[in-house]
């Protein structure tokens, strides 16, 4: 019930076009994000991973075609110009390939993507560049160069290290790239079995066989993330349904908290009006102003009736007080006011009531007190809360002590403790929520409504004050308003910084129903 959560909910209800827009805005997220509703619709590994080949192979197409050319152009020295002429255009047909087929299936709908199709074109699409390269391969191998041997080596890792990054999603792909370089070196060296030359491409093969162990753990590595992200984008779908669920469920609160608050601003007046008629008529018959009634039971039935509806316009305020509060649509009328002298005139006007309990009320209360910047109604209706609630919890006989005084912090307090019967420790918070009353309190009390303290709770929060209340059972119950100091209006004297408990002096008094009598 703080000032700012007044706002907020004022806030929420004057915008409902604002609220309506947001849900739209997330709903059109929600549709416009190809997120799974829940692990058993998560997309197919086959259709990620294949997105994901097609992504990395668009683009590194640019670089490939640079490794090409510079590959070239070193060759041109090793390997005659008719052989290398028929490499580049194969080559460049390759890459024209590698370029061309990721953008036709990313540019594709999501109909026409069967992943089966598609990873067999990009493996065709791979063996048909690891082609080109084999030529290379071969031609460099037969070449009479004695640089020929070392650059066709250092070409066939190149293009199997370059394979293995670029193929890691799809592990066919890879197999079937660098197959046409290995059946290449096997021919080239198949009539040179005594040839010096063959550990090395024999190494060379060993080689790609390990390249290819990376690229079944590098498919693994991706099978992982994707599996990752789909949980991670099924998780972020469920928190957006989530969080569109409870706005709207807030927005219906906010309607229903709208629509309590009009029904009680209609019905205090609809209630009341009769209500006064009641009051007024029963008042008159329980007067017998026109005439003595003809049978004696009449008059204990008006005042009956006169005192049911005082009860009911009673309650009928409370509600509305309450509502007020809880709404943020108390406005509160500040001026300044002086705590002890209306604590003062709250307990002259609660006295005959004390007085027929016979209970006595110590009074301590500080004169001296500068005024405060508050509602005086607001204070004046926190003060007779709870007093009343002494006064109707304190037994025959019992005693009420009242205090105002500085806080240790600069503020001002109010405390009322009595000796009544207490409140369990665990009932605290039920007796401070709407129509919560203890069980003690149905035992040795007055039937109430079981608003005066929220009420009382709500007024001081909104004056930026606590409200503390503290019991024993068996030893009484003390409730502590505690102003803050910035409604303090004039300067403060010497205090203790360090003080835990408030601190009253001045005059004090003591009200003793007995001695009164």
């Amino acid at each position: 019930m703080s000032e700012s959560k007044a706002q907020n909910r004022a806030g929420g209800r004057s915008d409902p076009i604002g609220a309506a827009r947001r849900r739209k805005t997330g709903l059109d997220c929600l549709r416009a994000r190809p997120i799974p509703a829940g692990p058993e619709t998560a997309p197919a590994e086959p259709m990620e991973t294949t997105r994901l080949f097609a992504r990395i192979n668009r683009q590194s197409a640019p670089l490939f075609g640079l490794v090409a050319l510079g590959t070239a152009a070193v060759a041109s020295s090793v390997v005659g110009a008719p052989a290398l002429a028929t490499w580049a255009v194969f080559i460049g047909c390759a890459a024209g390939l590698v370029y061309a087929l990721p953008i036709a299936y990313l540019d594709k709908g999501e109909a026409d993507k069967t992943a089966a199709a598609w990873r067999r074109k990009f493996v065709l699409t791979t063996a048909f560049c690891g082609s080109a390269w084999a030529c290379l391969v071969v031609a460099l191998l037969r070449s009479e160069e004695p640089d020929a041997l070392a650059f066709a080596m250092l070409v066939m890792l190149l293009v199997s290290t370059a394979l293995s990054l670029l193929a890691a999603t799809i592990p066919e792909a890879f197999v079937a790239g660098v197959l046409p370089m290995i059946v290449g070196v096997i021919l080239a060296y198949s009539s040179r079995l005594q040839s010096s030359a063959l550990p090395v491409a024999a190494m060379a093969i060993g080689v790609i066989g390990y390249f290819l162990v990376v690229v079944r753990r590098l498919r693994a590595a991706a099978a992982r993330n994707v599996s990752l992200q789909a949980e991670k984008d099924s998780l972020i779908a469920e928190l957006e349904q989530a969080k569109l669920n409870s706005d709207e469920a807030r927005r219906r609160a906010e309607s229903a908290n709208l629509a309590k608050s009009r029904f009680l601003a209609t019905m205090s007046h609809e209630l009341r009006t009769p209500l006064n008629a009641i009051l007024g008529f029963s008042e008159v018959m329980k007067g017998e102003l026109f005439g003595p009634h003809g049978v004696p039971a009449y008059k204990e039935y008006c005042n009956d009736i006169h005192v049911s509806g005082q009860h009911l316009l009673m309650l009928i305020n409370e509600i509305l007080d309450l509502s007020r509060v809880e709404a943020g649509r108390y406005e509160l009328k500040e001026e300044s006011v002086s705590l002890p002298r209306l604590v003062d005139d709250c307990i002259r006007l609660l006295s005959m009531r004390a007085k027929s309990r016979n209970l006595t009320i110590v009074e301590a209360l500080d004169n001296d007190l500068p005024d405060i910047w508050a509602d005086e109604r607001a204070v004046r209706q926190v003060t007779l809360n709870l007093l009343t609630n002494a006064i109707k919890f304190t037994p025959q006989g019992g005693s009420i002590a009242i205090k105002v005084g500085w806080t240790g912090s600069g503020g001002q307090y109010l405390s009322i403790r009595d000796s009544g019967p207490g409140i369990p420790a665990e009932e605290i918070p039920v007796v401070l929520s709407s129509f919560g009353r203890g069980s003690l309190a149905h035992k040795n009390a007055e039937e109430g409504s079981g608003l005066g303290l929220p009420i009382v709770k709500g007024l001081v929060e909104l004056h930026g004050g606590q409200f503390r209340l503290t019991s024993k059972v068996r030893q009484g119950t003390e409730a502590v308003v505690i102003f803050p100091s910035e409604r303090v209006m004039d300067a403060t004297p010497a205090r203790d910084p360090d003080a835990a408990e408030p601190r009253a002096r001045g005059r004090s008094r003591r009200h003793d129903a007995a001695a009164a009598a």
